[in-house]
């Protein structure tokens, strides 16, 4: 005789204890999967606001820097005999021009042409001695120095580069005419992307230090004689016949307080070999590097930085000057 299943007080069969923990899980589960799946979504929202705040910073450092480059532009354009307030927009042998604006700051480096060596004209042997001096092997050097002849000079037939460069995939050849561009030096046998563009290196203390790049060194408007006393790079110094520790002290003194004629240079005391390569200040062509930051809100500088460069030839001075943009390069 089977037994009926006890009811309640209302009556209604009464719920087994088994079936009320598996409901009780399956709430907790579905519970728990929910607030994974709630939590997943918070964190791609505050990631994703976070990368959209960084792109919208980073535009905005985009267009500080452009405008100081702008602005530094018309300060070289007006050159040295228009003033603004107290003092000069541009003096000769001025290498670095601050601008601030309501949302940051941007510092523009003016560089002349003449601050570089001609890649289409410079001597071979100067040629190995800057390639030294930026610390490439002496084997590679010379290898480096060989194609870059073979790649600017005229050839009847196939040369052991073209051979070489035509063994590769994509394969090419070389130019055998005059460089247009210093990024052409990328594709010379012995090249590579650490002396091209520069690299790191650590010094005896173990804290990383910048080795020079040959795209600051070399440029096809650059100097056939003399260089720039305030902005060649120590490596161009050392090319025009200065001693190591004459580029330091010259280094260290224009860093200081940069040089405004060529009688600061001799009263400093800077003499021997290489001085008679020097000079203040360039032609008409200029390298414009301006490197822009925002402010926060509490005043302080961000972190984040937008730099913009380009080349520029000026004709004329004043505000009848004008100005060629020969290359603009983003970032």
């Amino acid at each position: 005789m089977t037994s009926e299943p006890r009811a309640g007080s209302s009556g209604a069969p009464a719920v087994r204890a088994p079936e009320r923990g598996g409901a009780l899980l399956a709430v907790l589960w579905v519970s728990a999967a929910l607030a994974a799946i709630a939590f997943s979504v918070a964190i791609t929202v505050r990631g994703e606001t976070e990368r959209a705040s960084t792109a919208i910073d980073g535009v905005r450092a985009h267009y500080v820097a452009t405008g100081a480059m702008e602005r530094a532009l018309l300060y070289v354009a007006y050159g040295p005999q228009a003033k603004r307030g107290g003092g000069r927009f541009f003096t000769v042998g001025t290498s670095v021009l601050h601008f601030s604006f309501p949302s940051g700051e941007a510092d523009v480096e003016v560089i002349p042409e003449e601050a570089r060596l001609n890649i289409n004209s410079i001597p071979p042997p100067d040629l190995l001695r800057l390639l030294l001096n930026l610390g490439v092997s002496e084997d590679r050097a010379r290898e480096i120095t060989e194609a870059i002849l073979d790649w600017r000079s005229p050839a009847p037939g196939l040369t052991d580069f073209d051979h070489h460069y035509l063994s590769l995939t994509p394969s090419f050849r070389a130019r055998h005419a005059s460089f247009e561009e210093t990024e052409e030096l990328l594709l010379v046998k012995g090249m590579t992307p650490e002396i091209y563009h520069g690299t790191y290196v650590r010094d005896a203390e173990g804290r990383l230090r910048p080795v020079g790049a040959l795209k600051n060194c070399v440029s096809v408007w650059g100097s056939t004689g003399s260089v720039d006393v305030n902005t060649a790079e120590p490596a161009v110094l050392a090319t025009v016949g200065m001693s190591p520790e004459t580029v330091g002290a010259l280094v260290a003194r224009r860093r200081a307080t940069p040089f405004h004629n060529m009688q600061e240079v001799q009263e400093s005391g800077f003499g021997g070999p290489g001085v008679n390569r020097l000079r203040i200040g360039g032609a008409s062509i200029f390298s414009l590097r301006a490197t822009a930051w925002l402010r926060l809100d509490d005043g302080r500088p961000s972190d984040l930085r937008r730099t913009v460069s380009g080349t520029f030839k000026i004709s004329g001075e004043g505000p009848q000057s004008m100005f060629e943009t020969l290359r603009w390069y983003e970032n």
